[in-house]
């Protein structure tokens, strides 16, 4: 209890500090690659996101996928927006980086359930409205255990149980996880979409 309520929130400050020195460099380069490739649109991503008791707060992330959404009139798929430089930031886990300036505000942690979309908060049965009980990580125990790669069913089951198992011990062993997750580039992508496909899609 005294993890969850004080201890946590005091190294997630820390770590994301010392954190964003080191990975300056990382994300300079970053933000220069991404302009380079697509320079007509933003640098970063920011979307609203529920956070911890479904308050919303402004997610941050390197955008990854180029901003025009039609070509010819046609609509073009995850696939065919996702710039090379995107995809590169995907699989090495890059474009989270600037997650790190949520951390340091207190709206997201380092270890939690990922904050998913504000259009799904209606959908979420009681129970899987409990992963809305911590704060939302940038990793999370239903990430390490598949993350797009799993169905939101499962991902949701995963994010209940962390919540009622939050231990400094559990979020060491999803940290190290998560290392090794990026280290192996496993997960990283839905099995047959770049991104996972919305949940109302699946549920219905």
């Amino acid at each position: 209890m005294i993890y969850r309520k004080y201890i946590k929130r005091m190294l997630d400050f820390l770590f994301a500090i010392i954190l964003l020195i080191i990975t300056s460099p990382i994300m300079l380069l970053a933000a220069i690659a991404i302009k380079i490739e697509d320079p007509k649109g933003p640098i970063l991503f920011k979307q609203k996101r529920p956070g911890k008791n479904a308050k919303i707060f402004t997610v941050y992330k390197f955008r990854t996928m180029r901003v025009e959404t039609e070509k010819n009139g046609k609509k073009l798929s995850d696939m065919e927006r996702l710039t090379k430089i995107g995809s590169f930031l995907r699989k090495t886990s890059i474009d989270e980086l600037p997650q790190l300036f949520n951390v340091i505000k207190g709206e997201m942690s380092f270890i939690g359930p990922r904050p998913l979309l504000v259009d799904y908060l209606s959908l979420y049965s009681k129970e899987q409205m409990r992963r809305h009980e911590v704060m939302p990580g940038i990793s999370g125990w239903a990430q390490v255990n598949g993350r797009n790669a799993i169905s939101w069913e499962d991902k949701f089951k995963y994010d209940v149980w962390y919540v009622d198992h939050l231990s400094f011990l559990l979020d060491l062993k999803i940290f190290f996880m998560t290392v090794i997750n990026i280290l192996k580039q496993e997960g990283i992508n839905s099995s047959n979409n770049e991104t996972m496909p919305f949940f109302g899609n699946e549920k219905n």
